[in-house]
């Protein structure tokens, strides 16, 4: 989730089309480690050599967790749309509830064994019973985020980032939603108190609040938090509330608001629950993990995790990989894989798509809040922000510091030089995403939408068609002999194109191009290729979250 800015842009941009969003769904752990220990086919007359530079990991940004009476935890995903079962003891994960449905942000099960969810975009309550079978509780309710059950099995729910509101909902679907209150600042991860009164965080406002689900009364009980994600009661009844910013995990005396810290994790936290032998689980978004909290050592053991979450656009300088991560800013080693963040702090970097690297600065894009920006390359501290883009899903970042942004929720290229100097390259374009230059100075841009290359010239400004014919062109670059690699995801492969448009399969079956729902408004994931001075090539897996390495 985000912070206050996401919220506005985010309810700007809900309007675009849905025919622009690709951003897909996770596939089971079965399905992961295929993927991850394939050999890659490819033609008779391919020899490139595709090896994992970054392992790959299980879910696609991870939220929502719950445990059943056999102290399982189900956890959800927003992106992957998939609920999953993971064994704590022995790491093991396996679908619980296959995409679209199991989209979820949250989950509970309730005393019979009925798990209730929340599918963040597409304003559903869900639920499923131990029989399997599926029901629709609610819809029509954008950015419903957290459930829970209280002590008589009432279920209720909260609207957070797409809308700001506490709902009853009907167990059975028969009755409409019944608006509690709204306008709080965002009721996130709540839980219900021994006293039967919800207890949960304020994300816009940094505070923990107790609300009387009858009356609609609000009541502050703890602040000072940064971003508190989540909160939860153990079995005694002592409140447990995680900040995503912090990593902080911390009781709250819900009499006098006195705050005592257990534990301090990795940031990007989203979730906590407990299972019946008061063992604490918390999620992490940023590193796919879930943890285990020894609420007295307060050390932290990860059950299961990964180096990258969702890994989209990608860019090499030197020996570095800049990768836009979708819950981090990261970079990886690219002679040991070893990834490690520039940042992972959402109120920073809010889910980047898009990465691009110069000497000076390193420059993402984020289609959820409609923002370009640039970190400084050595201290990594935010030079700029520029806001108001339309879903920008590819850049590409020069040395006179101006920016090529492929503004996809609208259709254009744009040459930016600050907030408010924007000059419109191209226009009603297909899904413009990939970014390149030639040794001329000439823009080449791909269309997924309509499987072309498309060429802007330096000099004169003019928009011509390269190539066409692909499949869902997304990343492309050129190596050094002057060849266009370029992600046709729609096939699955990867190719290349030289100056008489003579296509070259280089590997094919490659673990890209899933499909699913997106997981916020107007966002877009683009698979990601970047080729090094050495012309081995780096491919972004939006199936399994690695990096694979490709060498002809």
């Amino acid at each position: 989730m985000n912070n206050k800015n996401l919220l506005t842009t985010i309810l700007r941009h809900i309007t675009i089309s849905l025919a622009v969003l690709t951003i897909t769904a996770c596939s089971t752990k079965d399905a992961v480690t295929d993927a991850k220990n394939q050999e890659v086919s490819k033609p008779e007359n391919a020899s490139a050599k595709v090896s994992v530079l970054v392992e790959g990991s299980d879910f696609h940004g991870i939220h929502g967790l719950t445990t059943d009476s056999d102290g399982m935890i189900y956890v959800g995903s927003v992106v992957g749309m998939n609920i999953h079962k993971v064994d704590p003891n022995t790491s093991d994960v396996s679908l619980y509830q296959a995409a679209p449905e199991g989209q979820a942000d949250d989950l509970e099960f309730s005393d019979d064994g009925i798990l209730a969810w929340t599918a963040f975009t597409e304003g559903k309550v869900m639920s499923r019973d131990p029989r399997g079978n599926l029901k629709v509780l609610a819809e029509g309710l954008p950015g419903i985020n957290s459930i829970a059950y209280n002590l008589e099995g009432r279920l209720f729910a909260t609207q957070v980032f797409l809308g700001d509101a506490l709902y009853e909902i009907d167990r059975d679907g028969a009755k409409p939603p019944r608006k509690i209150i709204e306008g709080m600042g965002g009721l996130n991860g709540f839980d219900f108190g021994p006293d039967g009164k919800l207890y949960g965080p304020l994300w816009f406002k940094g505070q923990v609040v107790q609300v009387d689900i009858d009356s609609g009364e609000l009541k502050v009980i703890a602040e000072g938090f940064t971003v508190p994600a989540a909160a939860n009661f153990d079995s005694k009844g002592i409140l447990h509330v995680i900040d995503n910013e912090t990593g902080e995990i911390v009781q709250v005396d819900i009499a006098s608001g006195e705050k005592k810290l257990v534990a301090t994790a990795p940031s990007n936290l989203d979730n906590l629950a407990f299972d019946a032998k008061d063992n604490l689980y918390v999620t992490n978004m940023s590193d796919n993990a879930i943890y285990q909290v020894d609420r007295v050592s307060g050390d932290i053991r990860t059950i299961v995790g990964g180096a990258l979450t969702t890994p989209a656009g990608i860019d090499i300088l030197g020996d570095t990989l800049y990768i836009a991560d979708t819950f981090s800013l990261s970079k990886a080693d690219t002679k040991t894989g070893k990834v490690s963040d520039i940042s992972r702090i959402i109120s920073d970097h809010e889910y980047p798509v898009a990465v691009s690297a110069t000497d000076k600065v390193i420059v993402n894009a984020s289609t959820n809040a409609g923002f370009v920006q640039g970190h400084d390359r050595t201290t990594f501290e935010r030079q700029f922000r520029w806001t108001g883009f339309l879903a920008p899903s590819g850049i590409l970042a020069r040395e006179d510091g101006s920016v090529i942004v492929a503004e996809t929720g609208s259709g254009r290229i744009l040459l930016v030089k600050n907030q408010d100097d924007r000059q419109v390259l191209a226009e009603n374009l297909a899904e413009p995403i990939g970014l390149t230059e030639d040794a001329a100075n000439n823009i080449y841009f791909s269309e997924a939408g309509s499987g072309m290359i498309k060429v802007i010239d330096h000099e004169s400004g003019k928009i011509t068609t390269w190539a066409q014919g692909l499949n869902g062109p997304e990343g492309i670059e050129f190596d050094s002999n002057g060849l266009l690699i370029v992600a046709e995801v729609g096939a699955q492969q990867l190719v290349s194109l030289d100056a008489n448009k003579n296509k070259t399969v280089i590997a094919t079956d490659l673990p890209i191009g899933l499909k699913g729902y997106p997981m916020l408004p107007g966002s877009f994931l683009p698979t990601g290729v970047s080729v090094d001075a050495e012309n081995r090539i780096y491919l972004s897996s939006d199936i399994d979250n690695s990096i694979l390495l490709i060498e002809r």
